[in-house]
Order: structure tokens, then sequence, then C-alpha cells
């Protein structure tokens, strides 16, 4: 197989979350265990921290992970979606997993799931009669990540959870560390309409007796965090009861949402500090990885700025719950016009979101080439209930295009609303 044709039958031959949703949510753990046992159980070669939470867990997973290489450890880090290259995925001290690996693994994957149970009987695989397993993209590349990151024999591995927690295919792991970065409203339909039940899910990543750090809490979830961890005799502690750490550190991550997630990491160091050794984590090691994020682990659309006259900026922030901080640093940036390029996918409370656009902005109502996106046209009609101004374009690149020839120098463009619209306009415009 070649790593195109590799990459066709993941998203073909598996079901994708990222593009058709509920369809390809799956409960349990069977498939997991299943890759992992054939595999080897490679997880159990290296240590991990586990990141969860609704928003901010990409930021602090990269940032974690440029900070652990900063300090001199071989760090693997796992995260989703992936914006331009699949293999974004999965890197290894910042450099993608090669296509090389990737063709191998699945291919020995195939292999291994189609044999049928006559040619089981003279090959013997494994010692087991096999059962043909159905996983789903995400499962099948979670035991990727797993099997490469053993394979790489890295010292210690951040993963990010996938959806969720308590039944995330990345919660076969026993990490040294859990953080929980905060609870919003986001996948619903799968964790629950409350936060106290989209936190009990959260929480179903805390392990026994591994010391547990939440970023945020509001009064509805911090009782269900307190009753997980003293289930699991967990040591927990609240980033946002600790004293203000960091404040003369200078992060690379602009958005104003990263205040937040800068206390949850220095809260989450302190804690590797204590299970490492406070020697790997000195004041100019963490500086230095906080300043050099992009450089070590190679993150994309967290306030990037992609152009400076005019000025363009994207974020992947997709949700209420980032867009209430979005929303406030779009209106404080100073320019002559602002222009917003935006849309959103189908499991996303649009209405909530654009209650919080700027109403002085020209919009360029638009949708990603993902099966879930909110159709350009709907997208439009929802704007006009909201009293904004804008324009309809068939794509992200046709609505990035226009925005540009509109724009002065002095104009502020920004691009947002969900992770895929980031992904096509870093893809088709960049």
């Amino acid at each position: 197989m070649t790593y195109k044709e590799v990459i066709d039958y993941l998203y073909n031959s598996t079901p994708v979350f990222e593009h058709v949703g509920a369809s390809a949510y799956k409960e349990g753990l069977e498939n997991t265990i299943a890759l992992d046992e054939y595999f080897g159980h490679p997880h159990r070669l290296f240590k991990t921290i586990h990141v969860a939470g609704t928003n901010g867990k990409g930021s602090c997973s990269h940032t974690i992970a440029s900070i652990l290489q900063e300090a001199g450890y071989k760090v693997g880090l796992y995260t989703s979606p992936h914006l331009v290259d699949f293999r974004e995925r999965i890197r290894v001290n910042g450099l993608c997993i090669s296509e090389a690996y990737v063709v191998r693994f699945v291919s020995d994957f195939i292999q291994w799931n189609e044999i049928t149970p006559s040619q089981a009987a003279t090959k013997r695989l494994n010692d087991q009669s096999p059962k043909r397993l159905y996983p789903s993209f995400f499962e099948l590349t979670t035991a990727l990540a797993f099997k490469y990151f053993a394979e790489q024999k890295v010292d210690i591995a951040v993963i990010e959870v996938g959806l969720g927690g308590r039944l995330d295919c990345t919660n076969i792991i026993t990490p040294i560390l859990s953080v929980i970065t905060n609870i919003s409203f986001d996948h619903t339909g799968f964790l629950g309409a409350t936060l106290a039940k989209i936190a009990a899910e959260k929480a179903g990543i805390i392990k026994p007796g591994v010391p547990v750090v939440i970023g945020e809490y509001t009064d509805e979830t911090r009782p269900v965090f307190q009753a997980k961890a003293q289930e699991m005799h967990a040591p927990i502690y609240f980033a946002q009861d600790e004293e203000e750490l960091g404040n003369d550190i200078e992060f690379e991550l602009k958005g104003d949402y990263q205040k937040k997630n800068k206390q949850t990491i220095m809260v989450a160091l302190e804690r590797l500090a204590s299970t490492l050794g406070a020697s790997n984590f000195e004041p100019h090691i963490i500086e230095r990885g906080f300043a050099k994020v992009v450089e070590n682990t190679g993150l994309m659309g967290r306030w990037q700025t992609l152009r400076k006259e005019p000025l363009v900026i994207c974020d992947t922030g997709h949700n209420l719950g980032g867009w209430q901080y979005l929303h406030k640093q779009i209106k404080a940036q100073p320019c002559k016009q602002l222009r917003i390029v935006f849309g959103m996918v189908d499991d996303k409370d649009i209405d909530s979101v654009m209650s919080l656009l700027p109403k002085n902005a020209v919009y360029y109502w638009t949708q990603a080439d993902n099966h879930r996106a909110i159709p350009t046209d709907t997208v439009a009609q929802k704007g006009r209930y909201h009293n904004l101004n804008g324009t309809a374009y068939a794509t992200v690149a046709d609505a990035y295009t226009a925005a540009i020839r509109d724009a002065s120098p002095s104009d502020f463009i920004f691009i947002g609303g969900s992770s895929y619209i980031v992904a096509d306009l870093l893809f088709k415009c960049f």
C-alpha cells in the first residue's frame, strides 16, 4: 500500500468522528483493548500524561510537551484533530510520524484483521483465534500512536483525550499525571446535557492513586471531581485555587484564554516536578518551553497570525466556551474594519456563539469541506437573524480571497468558528 492508499483506507474504511459525527462514536473500550493486546500493550513501555477538557487541552498538551522537551526528555505527543496533515496527530520531539511507519502499521493491521479462521489454525496468530475488528478511525489511530511511541522509546508521552474521557480509547493508559482543563457545553449528545454530567465523563480519566490537576471548575463541577478523586484515592489539585503562577513568563500562545491554560500548566508542572525531579523543571527550562511551543511541537491555529497587512489571524475556538474569550479579544483588536470569515459544524450551538459576534464586522459566511459542516446558506440565514452583515461563499478559500480583496492594509481579518474552517484555510491558502 502507498501512503495515499493508507490514508484513504483510514478515512473510508473506518468511521471518522470528525467527518460523520455520531455514527463514528463507539461506547466501550473493547476494540481498543483488542488492538492493544495484538500490538503487545505498547502504552505500558513509557510514562504518560493524560489531558482532557472541553477547551484548552490541545494548547496545554503541546505546551507541556514543549517544556518536557526543553528538560531533555524524548517526548511523544498525541493530539487531534489535525489541521493540514494526518501525521500532525503523532509526534516525537515535534517531528511527525513518518509516512512509511503509518503504511507499515496499517498494512500489518489489515493483514491481521482479515485473516480467516482456517488460516489462523495454520498460523496460530498470537496463539488466539482472531475475531474481526471494526475499529473507528480514532481507535486505530490511537493504537498507531502507542505503538510508534514504544518503538521510538520515548521517555514520556502527552496523550490528549479525543472525546470525553471515561470511554475514550486513550483511557487504557495509567498516567503519572491526569489533567482536566475545564468543562463547558460541547458534544452534549454523547457526554450529557449538564455540566455535572460532562464533568463526570471527563473525570473518568482519574486513575487510582494518580494525581489529577483540574484547571477550572464551577460550583456544579467541583463536587464531581472531588467525589471521583476520593473514590480513586487520587490527590486532586485545583489550579484556580492556587496562587497565580508564572506571571513573569512570556507565553508564545497569545489568545486571551491562554492565561487560564498557563495556570493549569504551571500547577501540572509542580506535580511533575515532584514525580520526575525538581531539577528537570528549573525556571529557565520552563521559560524556554513556554516561549518555543510552536517550534518544539508544530502547534497551529491558536490565535495564529498569518499576515500583517492586513492583519490576518485564525483560531480553532469552536464552541461557546471558547468564544466567550475569543469575541472579547477580536473586539479589542484595533483596526479600520473588522472582517470575519466564519462557519461551524452541526453539533455546535451556533446561535449562542453568534449572539457574541460583533455587530460592526463584515462577515464572509462559509462552510468547511466536511460532512458535518453547517451549509453556507444556513450559516448566512443564522447571521441575518442575529443582525450580522455578510455574504455567503461556497468555500473557505473563496471567503478568504474575498476578504483579502475587500480589505485595506489597516483592516483585521479573523477566520474561525470551527477547527475545520481553520484547517481548510491553512491547507488551501497558506
